[in-house]
C-alpha cells in the first residue's frame, strides 16, 4: 500500500510539473464561466480554446479574459471562436480564465475546449532538439530531467505550504485555546457576582 501510495504521488506531482490538461466547459446562456489554476511564479503558460460549432445556426463566439493573482489582464479578446494566450507568470497564486457568450451567441449553450499547457507541456522541445542538436534518447533524457526538476520544485513548495499550513493551525489552536480560558473566566467572574448578588439580596430580605 505504502508503494502504491508513493507511484500515486509522483504520477501527481508528474502531472502537476507537466501541466497538460485538456477542460471541456459549458458555457451558460447569460452568464460566465470560469478556470483557475494555481501556478507558481516564473513558469510559462500557453493555452488554446475553441468553441465547438456543433449544430448551431450561427458560429458562436465567446469574450475571454485572463487575469493574474493580483487582478491583472493577461489577456482579453472579444467575439472569438478559437485564439491562444501565453504568458510567463510573474507571481505565484490562482490564474483565472473566465469566458462569456457574446453577440449572436448570447441565448445558447456554448460548449469550449480549454487545453492549459504549463511549464514542462509548454515548451517547444523542437526548437530545444534543433538547438542542442537533440534526438532520440538525448532528447528524452533532456525531458526526463526537466520532469525531474519540476517535480522537485513541486515537493519544496508543497512542503513550505503545509509547514504554512501547520504554523496557521498552531496559532489558530494557540487563539482558540486563550479564547476558552477567555470565556470559562468571565463564566466563573458572571457566576461569583450572581451569588453575591443573591447573598446580599437575601440579607436585606432578612432570608438569611
Amino acid at each position: 500500500m505504502a508503494r502504491g501510495g508513493a507511484w500515486a504521488a509522483v504520477v501527481l506531482l508528474w502531472w502537476m510539473s507537466a501541466g497538460a490538461g485538456a477542460v471541456w466547459l459549458e458555457i451558460p446562456p447569460s452568464g460566465t464561466k470560469c478556470v483557475a489554476e494555481e501556478i507558481r511564479n516564473n513558469v510559462v503558460v500557453i493555452a488554446d480554446y475553441s468553441v465547438l460549432y456543433e449544430h448551431h445556426l450561427v458560429h458562436p463566439t465567446v469574450s475571454v479574459k485572463v487575469t493574474s493573482p493580483f487582478g491583472y489582464t493577461l489577456h482579453t479578446k472579444e467575439k472569438v471562436s478559437a485564439d491562444q494566450f501565453a504568458f510567463t507568470t510573474a507571481e505565484a497564486g490562482n490564474f483565472l480564465a473566465c469566458f462569456s457568450a457574446d453577440g449572436d451567441s448570447k441565448g445558447l449553450v456554448v460548449k469550449l475546449n480549454l487545453d492549459w499547457k504549463i511549464g514542462i507541456a509548454a515548451k517547444d522541445w523542437d526548437s530545444v532538439a534543433k538547438r542542442e542538436k537533440l534526438e532520440g534518447v538525448e532528447l528524452e533524457l533532456v525531458k526526463l530531467d526537466a520532469t525531474v526538476q519540476a517535480i522537485h520544485q513541486n515537493l519544496i513548495l508543497l512542503r513550505i505550504k503545509e509547514s504554512d499550513m501547520r504554523e496557521v493551525n498552531e496559532k489558530t489552536n494557540a487563539r482558540i485555546s486563550w479564547l476558552s480560558m477567555m470565556s470559562l473566566s468571565v463564566c466563573i467572574l458572571v457566576s461569583v457576582l450572581q451569588l453575591l448578588h443573591l447573598k446580599q439580596y437575601f440579607r436585606k430580605k432578612k432570608l438569611i
